[in-house]
């Protein structure tokens, strides 16, 4: 199971987090959210994080020049689109090259049948929980909703996802290729926990490592 660490900004913080290796690191670009990267993100820093660590910008409704200029100015390899984005905006953002994570808000009644109209321009989805914000509301849904998942198309758990509720994602039938992590463990707005984040890889990858030896 990946581990996506998503808002981050500080350089200091960064580093910090990059010594953890996490799978994905995002960052926000999005001017309404508390972990807007702002003006200040170190472009130098960003671009020396190390290949196996991915990039990810998390946009909403952006336009899709700015999502592309953004793109190639940190070197990001993923956009995550958390917006109303269509089909036809992924495929455009696509087709330039950039992978992509299409993010949707679950609610009990959503339509899961809907997700084969972005399947073919998505790379990955990502399902959070139905909040006041686009995303990092530090809110759960509820998770059952995922068993009736039927895609083949791999997705990341978003929402509220702290240490004390993490062991509850071994009861889900659906199988989750990833957990993103945001404000459950900060100390501060786009400031994240480091200690919590190290005990939150020491659960996960153990798991993950005697899968490999097992196969």
């Amino acid at each position: 199971m990946k581990i996506k660490v998503c808002g981050m900004r500080d350089t200091a913080n960064l580093a910090e987090l990059v010594e953890l290796k996490p799978d994905f690191i995002g960052f926000i670009f999005y001017d309404k959210s508390p972990r807007f990267v702002g003006e200040n993100l170190d472009e130098e820093f960003i671009k020396s994080i190390p290949k196996p660590i991915k990039k990810v910008g998390v946009f909403v409704n952006a336009n899709p020049d700015y999502i592309l200029r953004m793109a190639k100015k940190y070197d990001l390899q993923y956009v995550q689109l958390h917006g109303h984005e269509t089909p036809d905006f992924c495929r455009t953002i696509k087709m330039r090259g950039v992978n992509i994570i299409k993010a949707f808000s679950i609610e009990s009644d959503f339509n899961f049948a809907m997700l084969n109209n972005y399947k073919p321009h998505c790379d990955y989805f990502l399902f959070d929980a139905k909040g006041a914000n686009p995303g990092g509301n530090g809110i759960t849904f509820d998770w059952s909703i995922l068993n009736r998942y039927d895609n083949d198309r791999p997705f990341f758990l978003s929402g509220g996802l702290s240490l004390e509720n993490i062991v509850q994602i071994n009861e889900l039938k659906a199988k989750i290729y990833g957990l993103d992590v945001n404000s459950k463990f900060e100390t501060a707005p786009a400031v994240k926990d480091i200690d919590a984040l190290r005990q939150l890889f020491e659960l996960i990858r153990p798991i993950e490592e005697e899968e490999e030896i097992e196969a």
